[in-house]
């Protein structure tokens, strides 16, 4: 719930810059209507710009954020995704080219102008839910060919539910100031100190992926925080860990390690896919070519500065199990946490040689131990990974109903306390709780 205080100190500040900015503001806050059009035919666009707008709406997550996933399955590209925000939730917009309903009245004009300045077709401006803030960063024909495929699906007619955001956040033209204030438009320009895989990486990751809207924290006015890029954020209920130098793992996320959890959605050295980054990895970006996606891997590393870290990959496997900073060939200790984590984890987590094994890995290596909270832990736990998750052929039961949530604290002590370096979690049962309270309860399996 946001405070009183909160939204008096963000209507003030919103005022202020409106009274302070003057023209810049009006300047953002008023759009004129662009004219709509008889929806195009399919057949106007040519195959090669749909396909090639196929694929980059699949990198661009279109699907994923516009599709109703809660309660009832959606529509593709039908609109109607809940987006928790911490001033309410909003909802997707209907991007099919219905004429009532979707966009099938846009001119590519008025598509560009959404795409990098955030202003819908009407001239209302768009809640940065929409990532325009990255998107703006593509190039125009990139943009045209994701207008193509859009304009050449099915239409659907589909209302979204009305947002949820109190007074004063729900005022469209209140974004003008957030605009002035954190939007850069243009398209991504090549920089000269790097080379032509790094600049496809940062075109990619930077814009039609904006990877680090997930993975980079948010200040009070729910943009990117520019002095900490790439640290980490909490993302529906889960949390999207640092990629960047300050990412607690024992062994540094490498280039090859970033492509082949990006690409097959494991990790060998960090774990697999799951929650908000399985679509991600098997909805989104499984769709493009192998050398974009190896380009974004590579521009991540440079961002983790996994070269000077850590030494070349063939030396990886065979120092993983020694930099997680225990030897688990030997027996441990065998309290009552111990026995608990023997039951119910060790038939899948139990390496005992000097290699991780891919796909059920020693959890000394994963993300999830490592990060400040033991969010993504009880996540996986209660949820499970699925058949469409992770890696292909892995899957790993929900232990919703199997475990308490004095249970899950036990393990995650446990795990916290044999498989880490690190400082011991707090409130670990009502973490747990919390966690829970976030996810429906699975079906209990019948008995024979």
């Amino acid at each position: 719930m946001i405070s009183r205080t909160a939204i008096l100190r963000l209507a003030a500040g919103a005022v202020g810059l409106g009274a302070v900015a003057g023209a810049g503001f009006l300047a953002y806050a008023l759009h004129p209507a662009i004219a709509p059009i008889a929806p195009p035919a399919a057949a106007s666009f040519s195959a090669e710009s749909v396909e090639h707008g196929r694929v980059l709406a699949a990198g661009g997550y279109c699907a994923e954020c516009h599709t109703r996933r809660d309660g009832q399955p959606g529509i593709p590209l039908a609109g109607d995704y809940a987006m928790a925000t911490p001033f309410g939730t909003i909802y997707s917009s209907n991007i099919t080219p219905d004429a009532k309903t979707g966009i099938g009245t846009w001119s590519l004009a008025a598509f560009t102008r959404a795409m990098r300045y955030g202003v819908s077709r009407d001239g209302a401006n768009l809640f940065p839910a929409f990532p325009f803030d990255h998107f703006t960063h593509m190039t125009d024909g990139d943009i045209a060919d994701v207008y193509a495929f859009l304009m050449a699906q099915k239409p659907v007619s589909s209302v979204k539910r009305e947002n949820t955001l109190p007074f004063p956040f729900s005022m469209r033209i209140l974004q003008a100031g957030w605009k002035l204030l954190f939007l850069h438009p243009g398209a991504y320009k090549n920089d000269p100190a790097h080379d032509a895989q790094w600049n496809r990486g940062a075109y990619l990751a930077e814009g039609l992926s904006h990877c680090s809207a997930c993975h980079t924290p948010r200040n009070a006015m729910g943009a990117e925080k520019a002095s900490a890029p790439y640290d980490g954020a909490p993302v529906d209920n889960w949390i999207a860990p640092p990629l960047n130098a300050t990412n607690p793992t024992p062994v540094t996320w490498t280039e090859n390690e970033f492509f082949q959890y990006l690409r097959y959605g494991v990790a060998p050295l960090h774990g697999s896919a799951a929650g908000p980054m399985s679509p991600v990895v098997h909805g989104g970006l499984s769709e493009m070519p192998e050398s974009d996606v190896r380009a974004i891997a590579h521009y991540l590393a440079n961002i983790d500065h996994a070269d000077a870290r850590q030494p070349g990959d063939a030396q990886h496997l065979a120092t993983a199990m020694a930099t997680s900073t225990r030897d688990l060939t030997t027996p441990q200790t065998a309290d009552a946490d111990a026995r608990l984590y023997q039951g119910a984890c060790a038939a899948c987590h139990a390496n005992t040689g000097t290699h991780p094994v891919l796909g059920r890995p020693e959890l000394a290596l994963n993300n999830a131990l490592w990060l400040d909270e033991p969010t993504n832990l009880y996540q996986v736990i209660l949820r499970g990974i699925g058949t469409e998750e992770g890696q292909s052929g892995i899957t790993m039961p929900s232990f919703y109903h199997a475990l308490t949530d004095a249970d899950l604290a036990r393990l995650a002590a446990y795990l916290r306390r044999t498989r880490t370096t690190l400082p011991p979690w707090t409130d670990l049962e009502k973490k747990a709780a919390a966690v829970r309270a976030t996810l429906p309860a699975p079906p209990v399996a019948a008995s024979h």
